[in-house]
């Protein structure tokens, strides 16, 4: 029994031994105890370095060991590597601070705590950039509006490929980005500079004949100026050279379609351009000019390359190049400098921003918020493992248990992929949880139908899995479509959800198919379970549902456009700040009755301000904390005045606000009614392939049916859109086409075990066989839903509010809706069906056994 199950256990066991590690540390550990509990070589030398670090670190604003000790590496030119040989550099890297930087900041990461919290849950820093007065003087208001919207996407790629996850970004006025990000701000220094470059690109000629060694007296020849070109020799060492360089470009980086990293055979990167359609025929006529020129003067031309002012290369130019590509190179070019910089140059900013605020953010949600947010996910995972075990004894232990290592393996996914931890992410997390035991649910309901029909335990646990199993693929690999969907077309938080989602969805396979079932299959084989006891939560029905069906479809979306309706009325009063933007009020207090944010959303609530997203703020380091409160248009006195009234002691002096706008742009927007859409086509294509087109509309219907009524009612009942509403609300398509799966499966099944039936009949007597179970996974991730909504506060109610209508709409919605739909496409005609429908292929595990033979 062991030898054929070996893999099984030795895969469970790799993968959760994996996921564990990969979760430690569990907290941030301080940069200067890491570096010298982890220092290899010299350790004695180091920890002088490290000492007079602290010592300097108490001058700083803000405090920072590895500020400190960057700083003092850099003015003593010391190689740091040499503390830690154990961290591998490029070879070729000779450039003694790359090598410093590169070390020190592996270090920082790797003291950093795996799962990194998000900056609703612990806070971060908030920088305010403005464009260059200099600069704005020089552009339209429209155009420089423009150019300001642009930057906030830029910047928001620019964060992402950083790293940083769930950030806020959006206009101040008409002239300033605000920037809150997560995490502890002196751990990135430079991110700021990282954010707000231009990544001017220029292509220049240089000088044909002159250079500032050759030129008489040194004069500078008209319109060009000195810049100097770094490069290594072949021993490695850095030479420079000077050279002339025409001030005014031939052509910009506006010509470059996309950049990449690129490495030649030998390992050394450097970043390939594109050209569009435009800079490829410049480029072709700049080339050409150059080389012709060469040819008359016997000396080969040359075309700089120049970013931000900087010379990266000038490479020589022998003859005209038309194939619309070209590279930026140089000796002391690393990979992650390739990486980098084609970053940059694929988001380059229009307008020069200048940093003029920076200060550090207290979490956005009140700490009993958070600790209730914790809360409501343990009591909804008990409630869900309290289900199981009720209803299938050991099978539900064993749904538990495994349930454990599908938590643990999604936490070690997301550390591996350092992502941060959320509050809407842990929503995510535990509506994951409800539908992981979705998988054993229709196990067990397969395996009671196998014993009541007279099979022992072994076979029916075999035949159960088996049945099952294509059920569990297809659900699951449409839930996945729709995840890289959201990945793909999202961004902020819908990709965030997305990632979460995905990962819980391959972790629930992954545990239900392997994990799980070599449990229950060993307890069988070895004689230690020999009987599962399942209760019924309902009884077997006998409902002819296609004589309802056509009421209650008209009824559904009835309702349907009853919500859409409500939602044209409210117009733009139906998005909340994220979509709308609103104003910043800044208040003094009284430090000795400082409110807790829980307490100023209660008086907004009894108020009616609307949504409000209070914090504190102090300076980076230190200062006078104020109280910022977040509103939306023409509400922020309102809220100040409501305040006052409630807590007088609290001594709240208004001494500033401003207006800000969306921090959710038009492009994400269009982005999520996108992804929607592709969402719908993709459930269309796959479900026609694996059962058939009528199975694929009524998924479609059913799906696009679950969406609007789960926003319908979302707006009936007063709620406000926000970019964690578009992520649930399209979280909910996953678990509708889920359903919808159950019950189609079961069609397809009937169809081929009663060749003689009607489509009614086989429609009908699939519906009322898995209505029971239907409910029955339904019920698990309700009262995980339940739970959040029950016990969690501000933004996990919403989210746990969407996530239990989407439920409740989607069980029904697979019966009065998808299969419906589909019995209707085929003119309630069986053979219409015949004519159209595909072999499925099946899944299953292959193996031998004494038992089997």
């Amino acid at each position: 029994m062991l030898k054929r199950h070996l893999w099984k256990v030795l895969l469970s066991l790799v993968i959760a031994g994996w996921a564990l590690s990969e979760l430690f540390p569990l907290r941030n550990i301080p940069f200067a105890t890491y570096a010298r509990e982890h220092v290899t070589a010299k350790p004695a030398e180091f920890d002088g370095l490290l000492t007079e670090a602290s010592a300097r670190a108490r001058t700083l604003h803000p405090p920072s060991d590895f500020v400190a000790l960057k700083q003092i590496v850099k003015e003593r030119k010391i190689d740091v590597s040499q503390y830690f040989p154990d961290i591998r550099l490029e070879s070729t890297l000779r450039d003694t601070a790359k090598r410093d930087d590169l070390v020190l900041d592996e270090l920082l990461t790797r003291s950093k705590g795996r799962l990194q919290l998000g900056l609703d849950l612990a806070g971060g820093a908030s920088f305010t950039l403005e464009v260059d007065e200099k600069a704005a003087t020089q552009e339209r208001e429209d155009v420089r509006q423009q150019h300001l919207e642009k930057a906030i996407d830029i910047i928001g790629t620019r964060i992402n490929s950083l790293g940083v996850t769930e950030p806020i970004i959006r206009a101040l006025g008409t002239n300033r980005i605000q920037v809150e990000l997560p995490g502890d701000p002196k751990d990135n220094p430079n991110i700021v500079d990282d954010l707000k470059k231009p990544a001017r690109l220029d292509f220049r000629l240089v000088h044909p004949t002159l250079s500032p060694e050759t030129s008489p007296n040194g004069d500078i020849p008209p319109g060009y100026e000195i810049k100097t070109l770094t490069m290594p020799d072949r021993t490695g060492n850095e030479i420079t050279e000077q050279l002339f360089i025409k001030r005014i470009p031939e052509m910009t980086g506006e010509m470059i379609a996309s950049a990449g990293v690129q490495m030649d055979p030998y390992g050394v990167p450097s970043v390939g351009l594109n050209m569009t359609s435009a800079g490829k025929k410049r480029f072709a006529e700049v080339t050409k000019e150059i080389a012709d020129e060469g040819r008359q003067s016997g000396r080969l031309g040359r075309l700089a390359i120049v970013l931000d002012g900087k010379l990266y290369e000038a490479p020589t130019v022998k003859e005209e190049i038309d194939g619309g590509s070209a590279a930026i190179s140089g000796g002391n070019m690393t990979e992650r400098n390739a990486f980098d910089l084609s970053t940059v140059l694929n988001n380059p900013l229009d307008l020069p921003l200048v940093l003029v605020d920076k200060v550090e953010v207290g979490p956005s949600l009140a700490a009993d918020a958070v600790s209730s947010g914790l809360r409501a996910a343990i009591i909804g995972t008990a409630l869900v493992a309290a289900f199981m075990i009720t209803f299938y004894a050991t099978g539900g232990l064993v749904a538990v248990a495994t349930l454990a290592v599908n938590i643990m393996i999604i936490l070690g996914i997301m550390a591996s992929f350092h992502t941060t931890m959320t509050l809407p992410g842990l929503a995510g997390i535990v509506l994951t949880i409800g539908m992981a035991v979705d998988a054993n649910i229709l196990i067990f309901e397969r395996m009671r139908e196998e014993l009541a029909a007279g099979k022992s335990l072994l076979n029916a646990n075999r035949s159960g899995y088996q049945k099952a199993l294509t059920t569990i693929i297809d659900a699951h690999i449409v839930q996945l479509i729709i995840c890289a969907i959201m990945i793909w077309l999202g961004t902020g938080p819908i990709k965030g959800f997305g990632v979460t989602l995905a990962i819980g969805v391959l972790s629930t396979m992954f545990t239900v198919l392997v994990t799980a079932h070599l449990i229950l299959e060993m307890l069988i084989e070895g004689g230690w379970l020999k009987k599962i006891t399942m209760r019924h939560l309902l009884k077997n029905i006998h409902i002819d549902f296609i004589k309802w069906g056509r009421p209650a479809f008209i009824g559904l979306w009835t309702l349907v456009l009853v919500g859409v309706a409500s939602g044209v009325i409210k117009g733009n009063r139906v998005f909340g700040i994220d979509f709308a933007g609103g104003e910043v009020i800044t208040a003094h207090f009284n430090p000795a009755a400082k409110l807790g944010l829980n307490e100023i959303r209660q008086v907004a609530a009894a108020n009616r301000i609307g949504e409000v997203n209070p914090n504190y703020e102090s300076e980076i380091g230190g200062g006078n904390e104020v109280l910022k409160i977040e509103t939306g248009v023409d509400k922020s006195d309102s809220m100040l005045d409501a305040l006052k009234s409630a807590y007088p002691s609290a001594g709240l002096e208004k001494i500033g606000e401003s207006h800000f706008g969306a921090s959710v742009g038009r492009e994400i927007e269009l982005n999520a009614l996108l992804s929607i859409g592709v969402s719908m086509l993709a459930i269309l294509c796959y479900i026609a392939f694996r059962f058939e087109f009528g199975f694929g509309v009524g998924a479609m219907v059913s799906t696009l049916h679950d969406i609007l009524m789960t926003t319908g009612i979302f707006v009936l009942t007063g709620h406000q859109f926000s970019a964690p509403m578009v992520a649930a609300i399209l979280c909910i398509a996953g678990y509708s086409i889920n359903e919808t799966v159950v019950v189609f499966d079961r069609i397809r099944e009937e169809l081929a075990e009663n060749p003689t039936g009607s489509l009614r009949d086989v429609v009908n007597s699939a519906i009322n066989k898995v209505f029971a179970r239907t409910i029955m996974t339904a019920t698990t991730t309700f009262l995980a839903a339940l739970a959040l909504f029950l016990f969690g506060s501000g933004v996990l109610k919403d989210i746990s509010f969407t996530f239990l209508v989407g439920i409740v709409t989607s069980t029904f919605s697979a019966i009065f809706n998808a299969a419906q739909v589909f019995y209707w496409w085929h003119k309630g005609d069986r053979k219409h069906v015949e004519a159209h429908a595909d072999v499925a292929p099946k899944y299953e595990w292959t193996g031998s056994s004494k038992a089997s033979r």
